[in-house]
């Protein structure tokens, strides 16, 4: 049987299909309209910023590093721009076969390959990092020309640290690197995060870290149009970055020059110091380093070769080198006895050679002693036993609280980061060294190896300048710096760093004219007479012998020993003695005798600084010369 189709019920289930379809459709173009709507009318603002985000970028503009200079203008620290060939690790592909390619181009040492590869393991794959640095015109055109060979590799034009000086005032200075998460904790700390924006470099150590947010500057930056590939079409705005403050040093580069040329192949410190205002003039540490090896970035080689290096570069001795003072103690211990009563000037003892204490023999330098000793002859030829006497008499506190009075055994306040306190030894400082209840007891018989600048007492350079500066200064302290202002770039004015007096100690002046006279005495007629022999000028000092290694008081000489197993030779002094305008202490590791290897050097600062002369090679130790030479 056919059935047929009812076309009008056709019909009317079309027209319900046209319908929903047609409000469908509707409903549809209702919610692009209405999207349309919210798009362009409501959050028309938003995204109109948003549209300008993507085709303006922002590129920072790093800041010109600002300048170092010494207290005369000789420029110690400054900038250059130049290429920088650079890999971005993450667009690179393979960075071995990438490397490999670039040296075939130009030329790439096993060196760069070192530095690039420890550079990675510091930083983050997607930035960029220098495989070779300073490139030539001609390399750079020869990397244009076959630049689509390597993905991830560009030309970048950089800022340079250059330190013309080389190792000259290394540790002064410091050095820069490049910035690690450390650094940005500090960044961050001074909410200084878009000042450094497209920075890649800190300072790490020396006066660029202590002013690294003087030396920084202000960044600029560009608003440049790009393309939808994000290439550069035009640049809208540009903000020039604002060079970083200068730093104008107290230094004096070529006294600095003359002090580390002084020291030839030896090892030690030297720090110079005017005693009227704190600044110094010249602080020494031998071996040094050159703080140009890290401006590219270290390789791992190199930075082994410096930090397991036995000679220890780059420890910086003046700071953090702690040493018995050895004999130049004396002239604060015979203050002390002055200031606290213990002794009067013409007050004499019987020095046999020898201090017997509970059985115990504390020998003089010389055999036989000295006779009658007052106090400008122990000074001037550095009589043990009159201060092994003095130590026992004064007792370890009262030496201590004088000394600490002075400034031993403290921090300077230097304004360079990781000075050392070194160690004044006291009854209560014992009880916090050692843990030990039988280790906590001070012992009297150790008092006396104290009055000589022996037992525990261990002061840096820096301390042992800044206690002779105060003798010089009639007892009044200073702060040491070495920053003498800041020229801000912008305005051109100065922050004097203002002479800081620390504290005036009160000290008697006729006691300190006793102690400048028998120092007086010790370049005339006592150790230092051969060093100072000639000199145009009258030099107030004391040489000093530091004992390295103990041979349980058996009779030892220098030149059978080891090396390292010698004495340290010391010599502190300052000049002119009427008016003084340079304090100094001078430190050769291993030197042996004050007056042999530490006097010497001194007299070659002092004519320089004085009189303008140059020496022509370093300061010749003083063979003949013995820590109780009269001549």
């Amino acid at each position: 049987m056919v059935e047929f189709k009812n076309p009008q019920e056709e019909l009317e289930r079309f027209r319900s299909r046209i319908a929903v379809a047609g409000g469908f459709v509707l409903v549809c173009f209702t919610l692009l309209f209405a999207r349309f709507l919210w798009l362009q009318v409501v959050q028309h603002d938003y995204y109109q910023t948003r549209a300008e985000d993507n085709r303006i970028s922002l590129v920072p503009i790093v800041p010109n590093r600002g300048l170092i200079v010494d207290r005369n203008g000789t420029v110690l620290a400054r900038n250059y721009s130049a290429y920088t060939l650079e890999i971005t690790p993450a667009r690179a592909g393979d960075l071995e076969k990438t490397i490999d390619g670039l040296a075939t181009i130009i030329e790439i040492e096993a060196k760069d390959r070192r530095r690039f590869k420890k550079l990675m393991d510091e930083s983050k794959s997607f930035e960029t990092l220098p495989i070779r640095t300073r490139l030539s015109d001609e390399e750079v055109a020869k990397f244009i020309a076959h630049r689509y060979r390597f993905p991830g590799v560009e030309i970048k034009a950089r800022l340079f640290r250059q330190y013309p000086g080389g190792a000259y005032a290394s540790h002064i200075l410091g050095y820069i690197g490049r910035i690690t998460d450390r650094d940005l904790e500090k960044i961050e700390a001074r909410e200084e995060d878009a000042n450094y924006r497209g920075t890649d470099h800190f300072g790490k150590t020396g006066l660029e870290q202590r002013y690294e947010f003087d030396l920084h500057g202000i960044s600029g930056h560009e608003q440049v149009e790009v393309d939808a590939g994000g290439r550069a079409v035009r640049t809208l705005t540009h903000t020039p970055p604002v060079a970083g403050n200068q730093l104008t040093l107290t230094i004096d580069a070529e006294l600095q020059r003359i002090a580390e040329q002084a020291f030839g192949d030896r090892k030690g410190s030297l720090v110079a110091i005017e005693p009227a205002t704190g600044g110094i003039l010249a602080m020494v540490s031998v071996p040094n380093y050159d703080p140009n090896l890290f401006v590219d970035g270290i390789d791992t080689q190199s930075w082994r070769e410096l930090n397991e290096s036995p000679d220890k570069p780059m420890v910086n001795r003046a700071l953090n080198g702690a040493y018995p003072p050895g004999s130049t103690f004396k002239p604060f211990m015979a203050l002390a006895a002055l200031e606290l009563g213990k002794r009067r000037p013409e007050q004499a003892i019987s020095d046999p050679g020898f201090f017997n204490f509970g059985g115990h023999h504390f020998r003089d330098d010389k055999k036989g002693g000295h006779g009658m000793v007052d106090m400008y002859k122990s000074v001037v030829h550095s009589c043990d036993t009159y201060y092994y006497i003095l130590a026992n008499d004064m007792g370890i506190d009262n030496i201590a609280a004088f000394m600490g009075r002075l400034g031993l055994g403290q921090r300077t306040g230097i304004d360079i980061d990781g000075e050392s306190e070194g160690v004044l030894p006291s009854q209560e400082w014992k009880k916090k060294r050692f843990r030990k209840p039988e280790q906590q007891k001070w012992y009297a018989g150790e008092t006396i190896s104290i009055g000589i600048g022996q037992g525990y007492n261990a002061y840096t350079p820096i301390q042992l300048a800044q206690a002779t500066a105060i003798i010089a200064n009639k007892g009044v302290m200073f702060r040491p710096h070495l920053v003498k202002y800041v020229t801000d770039t912008r305005s051109g004015d100065k922050r004097l760093i203002e002479p800081e007096p620390l504290r005036d100690l009160k000290l008697k002046p006729e006691h300190l004219e006793v102690i400048k006279h028998a120092m007086v005495g010790v370049n005339k007629e006592g150790t230092g007479a051969r060093a100072f022999a000639g000199a145009e000028y009258v030099a107030a000092g004391k040489t000093g012998t530091a004992q390295v290694f103990s041979y349980k008081g058996a009779e030892h000489k220098t030149e059978t020993m080891a090396a390292h197993l010698r004495d340290h030779a010391l010599y502190i002094a300052f000049a002119p003695a009427d008016e003084p305008k340079i304090a100094l202490a001078v430190l050769v590791e291993n030197g042996g005798f004050g007056a042999r290897a530490a006097a010497p050097i001194a007299r070659q600062v002092f004519d320089y600084y004085l009189l303008g002369k140059k020496p022509k090679a370093p300061a010749p130790a003083d063979e003949d010369a013995v820590e109780g030479d009269t001549r």
